[in-house]
């Protein structure tokens, strides 16, 4: 795939066509000279393929939605061999599909996104140790609750490094200056680490690590919620000291509780029953990360069990609190390997079950990874 690295800004179509080789690095490279951006990846080394064939939550959703919302064409090649541009208007089926269907239907080999203007950004990590974790909480409950601007966007994620709890905070504005209030509460907590200032877009995603465990075991797992209150917030922290302490002897190297709040508007950028994900957008949820890196693969099974007992524990939280989330829709990108496809897609998987049928009959696409219908 390394050879799809084009990225083709057209200023009269406001569009952008880019290879599904490229990561979102190098888009965001390519389009700064122009003064604009797509919806795509948080991190630095992130793909373009599995990002936005999943989903795709930005620093930009709040504004514009999900990655899937501002795809407008896809360049695929069919598990027959056909190439072929799927748009709304020359398979609505098949678009419908690649929405959030992953790697189902084909290989994609081009995206064509919707471009939106893009100026400096200011925004970037901030790391506190274990005393902060009350404060930084609080701060998260309350600007979960309270912030409504679309251009504020933050991840607050609770981490335990070599067994040490702590937090690492993402935050985002898209603008040179966030007005006053908006981040004041995070800002007066004493830290161990600050690199947040006016910056470029690129310079910004560069500044969040994303490769500190690389080449080691690693486990993710998805919740989904309707919002984040403080009990949330504190059974979530709760469960990064538990699991930090117990897992000591076991080689664990890093744990990581990414809590990502975004506006209850987040699902209205696209139309009802217009993806495969989310297979609802009446409802507006916020999705949460879990993360657990190990270096030993002789506790593979401990490690993936454990991904399943906390997601079990913090779901049962929010529960007794009366949110609705047994049947809320787990993000799939963040979904632990044997979720069922109906807790991603709801009642969208018997329609993705029969576009896979007819699409590749053949069923080659099960030669490659990843959730399949």
């Amino acid at each position: 795939m390394a050879r799809f690295s084009e990225v083709r800004y057209n200023a009269s179509t406001q569009t952008a066509v880019v290879g599904g080789g490229l990561v979102w690095d190098d888009v965001y490279s390519a389009l700064a000279p122009f003064g604009v951006n797509v919806v795509g990846g948080r991190k630095t080394g992130v793909g373009v393929a599995g990002f936005t064939l999943g989903g795709g939550y930005s620093w930009l959703t709040n504004q514009y939605g999900l990655s899937i919302d501002t795809v407008i064409a896809y360049e695929l090649v069919k598990p027959t061999g056909e190439i072929v541009t799927v748009t709304q208007e020359t398979d609505p089926a098949l678009f419908f599909g690649l929405k959030g269907g992953m790697n189902n239907f084909g290989i994609v080999t081009r995206f064509t996104f919707k471009t939106f203007p893009q100026g400096k950004v200011w925004g970037g990590l901030i790391l506190f140790d274990s005393n902060a974790i009350p404060a930084v909480t609080t701060a998260t409950a309350t600007f979960s609750a309270y912030v409504t601007d679309p251009k504020a966007a933050i991840i607050t994620s609770y981490t335990a490094t070599e067994g040490q709890p702590g937090i690492s905070l993402h935050l985002f504005y898209d603008g040179p200056t966030p007005p006053a209030g908006i981040f004041d509460n995070f800002l007066a907590i004493p830290f161990s680490h600050k690199n947040v200032r006016t910056r470029g877009f690129l310079d910004l995603v560069l500044s969040f690590p994303s490769d500190d465990t690389f080449g080691q075991r690693g486990i993710f797992n998805g919740l989904t919620f309707s919002q984040y209150t403080p009990r949330l917030l504190e059974a979530i922290a709760n469960e990064t000291t538990f699991w930090s302490n117990s897992l000591k002897s076991l080689g664990v190297s890093d744990i990581d509780y990414g809590v990502q709040p975004f506006l209850q508007t987040l699902f209205s950028h696209g139309e009802y029953g217009s993806s495969a994900y989310p297979p609802t957008r009446a409802r507006n949820t916020v999705p949460l990360n879990i993360y657990y890196a190990w270096t030993d693969e002789r506790f593979d099974d401990i490690f993936h069990e454990v991904a399943r007992v906390t997601a079990a524990r913090i779901q049962e939280v929010a529960r007794e609190e009366g949110q609705e989330v047994r049947d809320a829709a787990v993000y799939p990108n963040y979904a632990i390997y044997d979720t069922p496809l109906e807790a991603m897609y709801g009642e969208n998987v018997r329609i993705l079950r029969a576009l896979k049928a007819a699409v590749d009959p053949m069923n080659v696409m099960a030669l490659a990874g990843g959730f399949k219908f």
